[in-house]
């Protein structure tokens, strides 16, 4: 494993200081204090250095002509009640042809359907502006080129919308409402077709939706393959499905978001097959997935082959939400090189995510966690599945993903269903997956199906019920300086489950004491 730098990790200072499971609650009172004051400081702060264990650009703020378009100068009429779609479109033109700047909205609430941005063009919302957006469907039209849970193709606009830019950007501190309500109820409503658009070749340009019928709910921010990205300082919510999605982009910043939606499959950020990404300082609070990366659906992501690498979240508040930092469902293009840091997940269903399942076919590896706080995790504080069961939609083949070479540190966790969870598959087993200086405290401890070369290094269980861990098909795991609070240390369920060794017990811990299934060998654990 490669050890990322301490020299600016918060975290990993103050979660060193010890591993005692009492040293849980002193954490989690740094998480409390974090979450219920997300201080938003000036959107010009400077970017700290971003260091990581793989090569990372210095990602940069694009620039903008210091020149502003006041949308009231093109027509727009404040008070919620006049549509001013035309208004932004006129400012945007106005801006772009005059050589990029920004595109100001003052305070005040300003109804408007689809907002297209241009080239070197920062929409900027000024203190006190709300953006509230059309709920009627037929304003959404024509339809453009997007990403639906990672399939290409042609559908309602997205409320924001970019296509082919460079230097192209949102900055508050004004919100953005997506009064998408009306949408919602199309959920169960939509087409399983776009599923079979690649297994059956239907080229891209002839994949035309957009209509009540099919029933393709639009997101809410969308830049489709953009180069120099800005997302900062705003407010958003109450979308029509994801909140925040950055499709085929390069070099993206997205800091300083108070993300607040509660709708269905209301993520608050999917970046989709993009590199070069960071993510800072930002609130998630949110009816799914809080930050969740994608890259494409089954034969359409092979197609496209696009991973999301190369990608930084620091220093992030998630409250509520499915995940707090989730990867899957849709990872086929394969997603690498990932660093999550110095963030806290509060009220979360689960705490660390990673999810796919047979036919999704790619590789997600290369992926570091180190400095979580967490508390109140309603599942499991971290799993690692390629059972994952809400596709509502059959497998058109039988690839499977696969998981690899990822590292989990420094973590802290008072209260979850399950402390890890690792499922695998028999032909695709979870590999090489690493947890040092973790301590959790869970209903049940460590579950692992179908997985090889795991390592526990200076781990703390508690688990109410069942053994600390628990092991299933499992081919060889170190688990070294562990201690465990549970009806047994370790439970070996099977005979495919071997190569498991034991050592370095602190002296003040109980002899491990270890279960047997129907079956297990005995040669299957060593204690050193």
């Amino acid at each position: 494993m490669i050890s990322p730098s301490a020299g600016y990790s918060r975290s990993r200072r103050r979660l060193r200081a010890g591993l005692s499971l009492a040293s849980i609650a002193l954490a989690l009172v740094a998480a409390t204090r974090l979450a219920a004051a997300p201080a938003v400081p000036s959107a010009q702060k400077p970017i700290a250095p971003i260091v990581a264990p793989f090569p990372m650009p210095q990602l940069q703020r694009p620039v903008f002509p210091d020149r502003s378009f006041d949308i009231r100068s093109y027509g727009a009429v404040e008070g919620g009640s006049v549509k001013n779609t035309a208004a932004f479109d006129r400012a945007v033109d106005a801006c772009a042809t005059a050589g990029g700047g920004h595109v100001v909205v003052p305070a005040g609430r300003w109804l408007t359907g689809p907002i297209h941005l241009k080239s070197h063009v920062d929409l900027h919302l000024d203190k006190g502006a709300v953006v509230v957006f059309s709920d009627r469907f037929a304003d959404y039209l024509p339809v453009v080129l997007v990403r639906v849970g990672g399939v290409d193709l042609y559908n309602y606009s997205p409320l924001v919308y970019a296509r082919d830019c460079n230097d192209v950007a949102v900055t508050g501190p004004g919100r953005l409402d997506g009064n998408g309500r009306a949408w919602w109820a199309w959920q169960r409503r939509q087409t399983h077709e776009i599923v079979k658009l690649a297994p059956e070749g239907v080229p891209v340009e002839k994949r035309i939706f957009g209509t009540p019928e099919a029933a393709i709910r639009p997101n809410f921010v969308v830049f489709y393959h953009c180069t120099n990205v800005l997302l900062e300082g705003f407010t958003i919510g109450s979308g029509p499905c994801w909140t925040l999605n950055p499709v085929y982009c390069e070099n993206v910043i997205i800091r300083r978001l108070d993300v607040d939606t509660d709708g269905p499959n209301n993520d608050g950020l999917d970046p989709d097959s993009c590199r070069n990404v960071l993510i800072e300082k930002c609130r998630f609070s949110t009816g799914d997935d809080c930050v969740v990366l994608k890259s494409g659906y089954n034969e359409d992501g092979w197609r496209v082959n696009r991973p999301t690498e190369n990608l930084v979240m620091r220093d992030c508040v998630c409250l509520r939400g499915h995940g707090g930092f989730v990867v899957g469902s849709e990872m086929s293009g394969g997603v690498r090189n990932v660093y999550v840091h110095d963030c806290e997940f509060v009220g979360t269903d689960r705490g660390v995510r990673i999810k796919s399942m047979r036919g999704r076919g790619g590789v997600v590896e290369k992926i570091w966690v180190d400095g979580i706080v967490a508390r109140d995790v309603k599942r499991e504080a971290v799993t690692i599945n390629m059972d994952y069961g809400s596709d509502p939609n059959a497998a058109t083949n039988a690839r499977p993903p696969a998981f690899r070479d990822i590292h989990i540190s420094n973590l802290r966790c008072e209260g979850a269903k399950i402390a890890v969870r690792i499922n695998g598959l028999a032909d695709s087993p979870v590999r090489d997956v690493s947890f040092e200086n973790v301590a959790i405290s869970a209903d049940q401890g460590v579950l692992c199906t179908h997985a090889a070369g795991l390592s526990f290094k200076g781990v703390a269980f508690v688990a109410a019920r069942g053994p600390g861990f628990d092991f299933r098909s499992v081919d060889g795991a170190t688990i070294q300086r562990a201690r465990v609070r549970a009806a047994a240390f370790l439970k070996v369920e099977d005979r495919a489950t071997r190569g498991i060794v034991v050592s370095d017990v602190p002296p003040d811990a109980p002899a491990p004491k270890i279960e047997w299934g129907a079956g297990a060998s005995r040669n299957a654990v060593t204690l050193r």
